[in-house]
């Protein structure tokens, strides 16, 4: 008998814990990817000027839900960034007061507007006790940033260096590696304490590195941390689909217009949020793991940031769905914002209903 394979797939609805909404036009464009399938998000804090105190967060919350039609259900979950002199009594109040969910460490020059991150993990250790104190979680980009240290190793090294000492040092405080990219992070994450976790990408799961480079340097799939070699995708592919609950879905969607991919500085980011859901799917299906998705994009974060399970279902349909090569996003005004989404030119075998 040939058993065939269901033609549907309801999941509670997922959320993401990691994306970039961007500010002003940019927000205004790809906010509804983000909410047409998630029902909360982490937002990243990383803005110019970034987000350091409680009245630039309950700001910004409000531009993003003004960038959302009447009616929508997403909920942000806002950050704070996390800097070399910012105030932990800005940090508790803010978490106190609902406004921040976690903080988020840049190691400064590490990515996209980072400048202003922290320049020495040992200098925030007041706003790291406050931290494990108040249970409040730690986001940490994981690289380092020294320029001796091969791009390709820098998650690696900052595991290494950075994160088991703060660890040690901290055995009370919740961490999540953002957006690993390396067998040596997951291998870390396995083996480590239930107060850490890291998200993973969809295109970490799709793409090695070689794909910057095929057929020409192609700046829409270059993103920091960059894709590193295929033993480290299958690697990521393995944790993913596994059923840990320390793996979850953040898919650091960080859209960016054309002008600024290409350019003679082309900036780091994948615009993965039009078909997310549809791209982590196409994943656990291939790994046969569909059993696995909800889990690890509905579950798995809630619990592990102590909030409740969303209530809503989405439908995934079994029906080819051809990506296009651009998507042309109005803004509030109707302006045009020229994006490539990840996937462009491809055919996603679900679609969402």
């Amino acid at each position: 008998m040939t058993v065939q394979p269901a033609q549907q797939l309801v999941l509670r609805q997922p959320d993401d814990w990691h994306v970039h909404l961007r500010d002003g036009a940019m927000l205004q464009a790809v906010a509804m990817a983000t909410a047409r399938q998630f029902g909360r998000a982490i937002v990243m804090p990383n803005l110019s000027p970034p987000i350091t105190t409680v009245a630039a967060a309950r700001a910004y919350a409000t531009r993003i839900h003004e960038a959302l039609p009447d009616g929508s259900g997403f909920q942000p979950l806002l950050t704070a960034y996390l800097t070399d002199t910012i105030d932990p009594r800005e940090i508790a109040r803010g978490h106190a007061e609902g406004v921040w969910v976690a903080c988020k460490l840049y190691p400064a020059h590490a990515t996209t507007n980072s400048a202003a991150g922290v320049g020495s993990i040992e200098a925030i250790t007041p706003v790291l006790e406050t931290l494990e104190r108040i249970g409040m979680p730690l986001l940490i980009h994981g690289e380092v940033v020294d320029p001796e240290i091969d791009i390709f190793d820098r998650e690696a090294v900052f595991i290494e260096r950075h994160l088991e000492p703060l660890l040690g040092r901290h055995p009370g405080l919740r961490v999540v590696l953002e957006h690993i990219t390396t067998a040596d992070a997951a291998d870390f994450v396995r083996s480590g304490p239930a107060n850490l976790a890291a998200t993973i990408t969809p295109h970490h799961l799709h793409i090695n590195r070689n794909a910057m480079f095929r057929g020409g340097l192609r700046p829409d799939f270059y993103c920091l941390p960059v894709a590193k070699r295929e033993l480290h995708r299958l690697a990521l592919r393995a944790a993913a689909t596994s059923g840990d609950p320390r793996f979850f879905l953040g898919t650091d969607s960080a859209p960016h217009a054309r002008a600024a991919k290409e350019a003679e500085c082309g900036c780091a980011g994948i615009f993965n949020a039009p078909y997310a859901i549809e791209s982590y799917a196409a994943v656990f299906e291939a790994e046969n793991a569909l059993h696995r998705l909800e889990g690890f994009a509905s579950e798995h974060g809630p619990r592990f940031y102590g909030l409740p399970l969303n209530d809503g279902r989405i439908t995934l349909l079994r029906q080819p769905q051809e990506v296009p090569s651009r998507l042309h996003l109005n803004d509030a005004a109707g302006q045009a914002v020229d994006l490539v989404p990840f996937h462009a030119g491809e055919t996603l075998p679900w679609r969402l209903l």
